[in-house]
């Protein structure tokens, strides 16, 4: 899916769902094609989703569900959303920033929030 409809992207998106995937073992993703391709986290149903890429043509966001809640340290939080946020990643470089920190808190407020 993502060959086809965001080529470009694809390293990026591979390269975030390992970082989230590595941290959330036991997470349960669902990939989706609508306006962008999607790849969402989630440790219960969909709507409970804590972490999703999105794959736009040039550029991914690595979105944070109840982002809002966030801390952010390092000013890397995008979004101006009542809850959603994002991570806008753009170019392989962007994959050097401190990213993994902010993937162990979203893990961290869900599995709060499921207790």
């Amino acid at each position: 899916m993502l060959a086809a409809r965001r080529p470009l992207m694809a390293p990026i998106v591979l390269a975030l769902r390992e970082m989230v995937v590595r941290e959330a073992p036991q997470a349960t993703e669902s990939v989706y094609s609508l306006y962008a391709v999607v790849d969402l986290f989630t440790f219960a149903r969909a709507s409970d989703a804590f972490i999703h890429i999105v794959a736009y043509e040039k550029h991914v966001n690595l979105g944070f569900n109840q982002g809002a809640l966030l801390p952010d340290p390092h000013g890397l939080i995008a979004g101006t959303g009542k809850k959603i946020r994002h991570i806008r990643i753009a170019a392989k470089e962007d994959l050097k920033l401190p990213l993994r920190p902010y993937i162990r808190a979203a893990i961290e407020q869900a599995i709060q929030r499921e207790t």
